[in-house]
């Protein structure tokens, strides 16, 4: 473990975080609307030195980069230290940031000697998903707030740890589902929320990805030059270095992730419980497997269907890989299918379809007006307003639009969705107990489990 107790904190990071705390009556007065704006938020006179938020990125290749790139459109942030275990992306990173930035960040191998910098305000977190319960509830031990790329959590168990180390250590912690600060989204499900559609039962909800290529099989070889391989694996299983594994396709292997429903569908289902104000299932089926790349070196389906049964409405699942067209003819959404009409939204906009009202099986006009499609405005970026988001709430100390208990809701549905499909059975969920009814198999794949010398966070 670390050298240091993770809760110290010196004397310049208590200097700094009484900063962050000290806000204006403006800043923490601010609307809804300043929360999600249309365009960057940036300080045309500069932020001082001693002003600044300076931040750590942990896994800096694929989305942590992107994040912390995202982050340094606002002056008052500046970028202090990168890690990663892979030093060939290490040193390309810290060159992006210096030339971005004319800062040079320190550079660390090993997350655990980064969080003893007391120069750092925030971290993100962009390690695969298998790290991401370790460094997010360290950090948050080592006094520091924390952008955490989704899914939130590699498990069942691991999610509601992490929600309440954001709690015990009262840090300010975001998550990356970035539709949350998107104003069209918001847009969208004020208008789920405004009753207009009549009594909504069904919600679909889609990923088609036709750009994700098979993975091919290759075999085992040796980690390439300048790769902790032994850091990179952490808790996970040990095994040969793959090359599959490795980067972005660790995203199809169950020891590390759980392929298209937590890499895109916490996103979308994090809409659906959004619109219906819904946490958990009561029970949960799935269908699929590798049907579009049945000989590919991929673990987890390629296809898949799901059947969530909450309360009062169903939710149904679909991903499919070498598909583009989904329902409505969108390779993502979510429909919300009401009595009066469907509201159908993606990341391009949303729009209305209204249900025929017959009169003697004769079509005598509609149960709701018909609305165009309301597209995303051409200032929207919702990554870019959603680490905005991030800093307010730093600074401020209020919580952030998708906080860790908001993303351990997606989380949580996503890998209940998974286990129903590796089990093969229709699984029934307590919500209270977080576990299965009278399903051992079901409530084994719940947990986390490590291998030496990593073990599970006590708190």
């Amino acid at each position: 473990m670390s050298k240091i107790a993770w809760s110290k904190e010196s004397t310049m990071s208590v200097t700094r975080r009484r900063f962050l705390s000290d806000t204006t009556a403006a800043v923490a007065g601010a609307s809804t609307a300043s929360l999600f704006p249309t365009a960057i938020r940036t300080n045309a006179q500069g932020v001082s030195p001693s002003d600044k938020i300076v931040v750590g990125v942990i896994g800096c290749k694929g989305m942590g980069f992107s994040d912390v790139r995202s982050l340094l459109r606002m002056d008052e942030v500046e970028c202090g230290a990168l890690c990663d275990v892979d030093s060939n992306v290490l040193q390309e990173r810290a060159g992006n940031i210096e030339e971005m930035t004319a800062v040079k960040p320190r550079l660390y191998s090993d997350y655990r000697e980064l969080l003893e910098n007391d120069d750092l305000d925030a971290v993100v977190i962009g390690t695969p998903d298998h790290w991401h319960c370790l460094q997010m509830v360290d950090a948050c031990s080592a006094g520091k707030d924390v952008y955490c790329e989704k899914p939130l959590a590699n498990s069942v168990e691991e999610s509601r740890l992490m929600v309440d180390a954001a709690k015990r250590y009262d840090r300010v912690v975001q998550v990356g589902q970035w539709q949350r600060s998107g104003p069209h989204w918001t847009e969208a499900m004020d208008f789920v929320h405004s009753g207009k559609l009549g009594r909504i039962r069904t919600v679909r909800a889609w990923a088609y990805m036709n750009w994700l290529p098979p993975v091919p099989v290759v075999p085992d070889e040796a980690a390439p030059p300048g790769v902790d391989y032994d850091m990179w694996l952490g808790p996970a299983p040990k095994r040969a270095f793959n090359r599959n594994r490795f980067h972005f396709n660790f995203r199809w292997y169950w020891d590390y992730a759980g392929g298209l429903m937590t890499d895109w569908g916490v996103h979308i289902i994090d809409i659906v419980l959004w619109g219906m104000q819904a946490t958990a299932p009561n029970s949960v089926s799935a269908s699929g497997g590798k049907l579009a790349y049945p000989d590919d070196a991929q673990e987890t389906p390629d296809t898949m269907t799901a059947l969530y049964e909450f309360d009062d409405f169903l939710m149904v699942w679909e991903q499919a890989t070498m598909i583009k067209l989904g329902p409505f003819q969108r390779a993502h959404g979510i429909a919300f299918v009401g009595n009066n009409g469907t509201l159908v939204v993606d990341r391009n906009g949303w729009e209305i379809f209204p249900e025929e009202r017959l009169d003697n099986r004769k079509v005598a006009g509609y149960r709701m007006e018909a609305r165009p499609p309301i597209i995303a405005a051409a200032g929207e970026r919702g990554l870019d307003q959603h680490t905005e988001n991030f800093i307010d709430c730093m600074r401020t100390r209020s919580q952030p639009v998708c906080n860790a208990e908001v993303a351990s809701l997606a989380a949580v549905n996503a890998h209940l969705g998974n286990i129903a499909f590796r089990t093969g059975t229709k699984v029934h969920w307590n919500p209270k107990q977080m576990q299965f009814q009278d399903n051992e198999k079901a409530n084994q794949l719940t947990k986390a489990h490590y291998h030496g010398p990593w073990k599970l966070p006590q708190l």
